[in-house]
């Protein structure tokens, strides 16, 4: 194996983990945004739970965030709970770096 070839090994072996790390943090980001959600719709213990993985399900619809901000912001208004998608945006944000957090500490 060529010095070359091993560097392309590499690099293709931290890109794969890159991924990999990434998709955790985001799963674990729409986990806790669940969670919240949740809290402001009055939902707690196993409701709140089965909500939380109702939103990550959510995120797997189409790429990118769009999804994931339809089905919570329906869920507000449906509740009667008004949220600006601005805000909810700034939240997820917000989660996004908890998440990351508890993802490297694990």
């Amino acid at each position: 194996m060529t010095t070359f070839d091993k560097r392309e090994k590499d690099f293709e072996k931290k890109f794969k983990h890159d991924q990999d790390l990434q998709f955790k943090v985001e799963v674990r980001r729409n986990k806790l945004l669940g969670l919240w959600a949740a809290e402001l719709l009055g939902k707690a213990g196993d409701e709140a739970e089965a909500y939380a993985k109702e939103v990550v399900s959510a995120d797997f619809e189409e790429p990118g965030d769009a999804d994931l901000v339809r089905k919570v912001l329906g869920d507000f208004e449906a509740a009667g709970t008004e949220f600006s998608e601005h805000r909810l945006r700034k939240k997820m944000d917000e989660l996004l770096a908890v998440a990351k957090e508890q993802v490297m500490e694990e």
